[in-house]
């Protein structure tokens, strides 16, 4: 499964004859999705998202499979992957998109960047530009984002039976390291 994701991305950033120093690779990642409601908070996490980084022109691409999310309570998940995600259909979420700042990524440091690009979830592609900072160190990138997902932005419906119990916005953060493609 691993290469499908790893040829997936590569078919989205373009990589095929790039020389493989310009190319890093998720080997480290943390997805969090929190939601606030009135009866009860509910929040899931996965550790088994893909994703590249193209050096040499700034493109990054993710995708997340949607039933690798992780809940406290069982019946979560399964009204999760049944109910809203319908992960059967709806396999992955994925992110595609450029880095808007120039990175000078033989210096080692910490900056705030903004990525443009394609946010898919639940089968509904929405344009996003999503705030976050970089890493650069040694031969090694980190990324990390805090952002909000709308569901209705998303066709994800809440029922109405469970409307107080789920948010209609949900936080999500995305903590994904990356190392050089060997």
């Amino acid at each position: 499964m691993k290469k499908i994701y790893t040829v997936l991305a590569a078919i989205l950033l373009g990589i095929g004859a790039l020389p493989a120093q310009d190319i890093f690779m998720v080997d480290s990642s943390y997805v969090h999705f929190f939601s606030e409601a009135t009866l009860e908070n509910i929040e899931a996490e996965n550790n088994k998202a893909k994703g590249l980084i193209n050096r040499a022109n700034s493109k990054v691409a993710f995708l997340i499979p949607i039933k690798s999310f992780e809940f406290d309570k069982e019946l979560m998940k399964e009204h999760f992957n049944e109910n809203y995600m319908e992960s059967e259909k709806f396999k992955a979420a994925t992110f595609k998109g450029q880095i808007n700042e120039k990175i000078n990524w033989k210096k080692e440091g910490s900056y705030i960047v903004t990525v443009t690009g394609i946010l898919n979830v639940h089968g509904v592609k929405k344009s996003r530009t999503i705030k976050g900072k970089l890493m650069v160190k040694e031969s090694r990138i980190r990324v990390q984002t805090k952002f909000e997902l709308k569901l209705v932005d998303h066709d994800i419906e809440i029922p109405t039976v469970v409307f107080q119990k789920i948010a209609e916005v949900i936080d999500v953060t995305v903590d994904l390291q990356f190392s050089l493609k060997k």
